[in-house]
Parts: structure tokens; C-alpha cells; sequence
């Protein structure tokens, strides 16, 4: 293995382990995936990093860590090692990042997974060399990257707002748009020599988050092929709402009973006293 691969190997080999522990002990996994409520609220910022390293499947694992591997030698000898890791974080975070700007009010909202950074690999490395093929898994073609950044954005647009999977649309968004911004920053002659694929990809992101900020409504659409978004009664608010308060309870009663009252947080601890009084 050449030095050029010396970090993704680490990083490949890094999730791998976390995964696995995540898939093996679940309370190992929702201490370190992405959660807006664990955010926003209890301000345990480390998560949008985190959430990187650990993955709902080993199918999603191999996909982001085969994408990753196909990919970071070419990168990260254009740029080096330095630039390379600063893309990578920086996808994660912006991609976890945009996701929380989508989600601020869905306290409930989690995902996790390397999907953000390994799009901001790819979208960078578009950016440099827009003529590179992009190979489909499973399918013996190629097509030329600026045309999977143009399809892919749109697609993953459509995603967002169709809301009618259980992928996270939004940190593939949020990571190709650092990955793109990242590799124009570093090399900003590519922008003029390669300023098609780049605006075909930041502008419509742009345009997306524009519309996120000053109308959120446009999220909440159906269309023909999805079912119409519930409308919750009050009875039903409050029944969600306990049973996410139980939850959170049966979390904390199991740490106490593997790791002793003691290995609480401040945070445990005082909604342990809010539930006590409640009860």
C-alpha cells in the first residue's frame, strides 16, 4: 500500500470496528450515531463527527467503505494527505450539519453512517476531474462524473423532499456540497476550468437550502406515488410523547443496571429525578 492510502485504511479500518460494536451492542451504537434531540438539546456536539463510524447495517458499511476505497488514492495523491482528511471531516460535518438544518424540528430525527464524508470524496473529486468515470456497482459502465454529480444532486433533492425512503438524502446533499466547496477552495483554478460540473451541483443545492430556510413548507409535500403526511391529534402528540419520555427511561435504567447509577451524565441523572417525579 502506497503512503497516499496510509489514512484511508485507517479510516476504513476504524468504522469497521465501531460498526461492528454498534451492530453488537445497541446502546454502544445510540451513544455515538447522529440524533437532533441529543444535539440541539443535550449538546453532545461530538455526534456529528461520530455518527461517521458506526452504520445501521453491514451492507451500508460495505458500500461507503468500498465507494471510499475505489476512490481516496486518486484524491488524496492530487491533493495530499492533509486535504484529504480536512474533505472527509469536512463532508461528515456538512452533511450531518445540513441535516440538522432540514430536521431542527424533528427531535426525534437520527441517522448514521459515513454517507456525507464518502460524498464529499466523490463530489471533490469531481470537481478536480470532472472527464473521470463513475462506475455503478453491479453494472459493467461507466459514466462521466459531471454527469453523475448533475443527476445525483437532482436526485437527491427529489429524495428530501419526497421523503419516501430511509436513506439520508440530506447528508449526501450536505457532503457534496463540502466536498465540492472544499476542492474549490484548495485548487480554485478548477473553478474556471471546470466550472460546469461545480455550478451544476452548488447551484441547485443552493437553491434547495434558499428555499429550506425562507419556506420549510416545501418539505411537506405529497405527490402521486406517497401517501399523505398525518396530521397528529392531540391525544396522538401525547402518546408519541410519552412514549418517547419511556424510551428515553428504559435507555437509562439499562446503563444503571450495566454500569451502575454512577456512569449517569448530568443530563441522565436530572431527567432520571424528572421522571421519578412524574411518577
Amino acid at each position: 500500500m502506497g503512503s497516499t492510502g496510509i489514512i484511508s485504511f485507517i479510516i476504513i479500518l476504524n468504522t469497521v470496528i465501531f460498526t461492528y460494536q454498534g451492530i453488537k451492542n445497541h446502546l454502544f451504537f445510540e451513544k455515538y450515531k447522529f440524533n437532533v434531540d441529543k444535539v440541539l438539546l443535550q449538546k453532545e456536539y461530538w455526534r456529528l463527527l461520530t455518527s461517521g463510524l458506526v452504520h445501521v447495517s453491514w451492507m451500508h458499511l460495505i458500500f461507503n467503505m468500498l465507494t471510499l476505497y475505489l476512490l481516496s488514492n486518486v484524491l488524496e495523491s492530487q491533493v495530499g494527505t492533509l486535504k484529504f482528511i480536512i474533505i472527509y471531516l469536512g463532508g461528515l460535518l456538512g452533511g450531518n450539519l445540513f441535516a440538522l438544518l432540514i430536521h431542527s424540528k424533528h427531535g426525534d430525527y437520527s441517522s448514521a453512517g459515513a454517507s456525507g464524508a464518502v460524498n464529499a470524496v466523490i463530489f471533490s473529486s469531481i470537481a478536480l476531474f470532472p472527464g473521470m468515470g463513475i462506475g455503478l456497482f453491479f453494472i459493467p459502465i461507466s459514466i462521466p462524473g459531471w454527469l453523475f454529480a448533475i443527476v445525483y444532486t437532482l436526485y437527491s433533492i427529489y429524495g428530501v423532499k419526497s421523503n419516501r425512503d430511509n436513506i439520508g438524502h440530506e447528508a449526501h446533499l450536505g457532503g457534496a456540497l463540502s466536498g465540492v466547496l472544499l476542492a474549490v477552495s484548495f485548487y480554485p483554478s478548477a473553478l474556471i476550468a471546470n466550472y460546469i460540473p461545480i455550478l451544476a451541483t452548488v447551484i441547485p443545492i443552493g437553491i434547495f437550502i434558499y428555499f429550506v430556510i425562507t419556506r420549510p413548507e416545501i418539505l411537506l409535500i405529497d405527490n402521486f406515488f406517497f401517501k399523505k403526511h398525518q396530521k397528529y391529534s392531540i391525544d396522538q402528540e401525547y402518546n408519541l410523547t410519552r412514549k418517547k419520555k419511556e424510551m428515553q427511561l428504559d435507555e437509562i435504567l439499562d446503563k444503571i443496571q450495566k454500569k451502575g447509577i454512577q456512569n449517569l451524565t448530568k443530563e441522565e441523572m436530572k431527567k432520571l429525578k424528572e421522571y421519578s417525579r412524574q411518577l
